[in-house]
């Protein structure tokens, strides 16, 4: 018999009727934004409360794991992150293709245009992974995670906009070792950990779909 016979599942407290935003003050206006919001919320003790918060603000994003599944290999990029300046292992990460949403773009539009200016790479199905929020405390900003079929013969080099200042370096990862790399803490930046998580998961699924 289960522990827990009679449980459904997780539902908010509350909706978004239960707060509201008195007042947003614009703190700086640049490539993001920061606001510095006044708010009032109910309590879970069934209160009203006013706080402040300062909020950064990103346009949404969409990150795709490139998957070869007959070579067995992931396609990944190599960039310099300025939020990982002070990292001790400097601040270069191995990450997926990613970028930001533009108006009258769906997820798949990104995920194909972004794969073509950072990795030189054409793609074959595209699948979601999830939708999430990588920094709920202080940051608004959605990611869509895609997973992607891809043909990684002659993916490689150096690619990336150098009006928008972009360095990138491809690399073609063995799966199995991106797995560990993750394990490790090789690969150490959320959206590349969550889709390679993903994929080992459904691994075996998706090697039968995509190395027919």
């Amino acid at each position: 018999m289960s522990e827990h016979p009679m449980f459904e599942g997780w539902q908010p407290t509350y909706q978004q009727k239960d707060f509201s935003v008195d007042k947003q003050e614009p703190l700086y206006d640049g490539f993001f934004k920061m606001f510095k919001l006044h708010l009032t919320h109910k309590t879970f003790a069934g209160e009203t409360i006013s706080i402040q918060r300062e909020l950064f603000y990103r346009d949404d994003a969409v990150c795709v794991l490139l998957y070869d599944a007959p070579r067995q290999v992931v396609v990944l990029v190599e960039q310099f992150r300025v939020g990982a300046f002070d990292h001790p292992d400097g601040p270069w990460l191995l990450e997926l293709v990613a970028g930001i949403v533009e108006q009258g773009e769906t997820p798949e539009d990104v995920a194909r245009r972004e794969s073509v200016e950072e990795a030189g790479a054409q793609l074959g199905e595209v699948l979601k992974i999830s939708r999430f929020v990588p920094s709920s405390g202080g940051t608004r900003e959605y990611i869509d995670l895609l997973c992607a079929s891809v043909d990684s013969q002659g993916i490689g080099g150096i690619h990336g906009l150098p009006e928008e200042g972009e360095d990138i370096k491809v690399h073609k990862v063995p799966v199995e070792a991106a797995f560990e790399w993750v394990k490790s803490g090789k690969i150490n930046n959320a959206p590349a950990m969550i889709a390679l998580l993903w994929l080992q998961v459904n691994k075996d699924a998706l090697d039968q779909r995509w190395s027919r």
